[in-house]
């Protein structure tokens, strides 16, 4: 078991936006949301040529800051998105995708049943600061 994903431990990494600007100076951060439901299901990043290509195909494609490389999601899980809509936010350095599945869940992580879950799947405890898994 990851610890990391799968434990109760709260252990965020307030590093995670240095480390990615330093690496690649390029990109906007994309909050990507299922249409459907309004639920927020991942967090993400974008540069330019993942944006072009996204609204081109109408997919969700994403800019991978772990492989340094064009993300498109369900390439090879085959749990793909349709993005059915891009907005920017006010300063225009924020995107919000939202997003319907043509099949599956979003996040590498999976449930007891072996389901793909969305990404924010672990609700904080305010009285312990602890986390509580939503989708176990």
């Amino acid at each position: 078991m990851n610890l990391l994903e799968e434990g109760t431990d709260l252990k965020l990494d307030f590093t995670k936006l240095a480390k990615v600007v330093r690496a690649i100076p390029d990109v906007l951060p994309v909050a990507v949301q299922n249409i459907d439901t309004g639920e927020v299901i991942l967090v993400a990043y974008t540069n330019a040529a993942a944006f072009q290509q996204a609204l081109k195909a109408g997919e969700l494609i994403l800019w991978s800051t772990s492989r340094n490389e064009l993300w498109q999601k369900g390439r090879t899980s085959g749990e793909t998105f349709e993005l059915v809509e891009a907005r920017v936010n006010c300063e225009q350095n924020a995107l919000l995708y939202r997003v319907r599945a043509r099949r599956g869940g979003i996040c590498h992580t999976r449930n007891r049943q072996a389901q793909p879950r969305d990404c924010f799947y672990r609700r904080i405890r305010r009285d312990t600061l602890t986390l509580e898994n939503l989708d176990p």
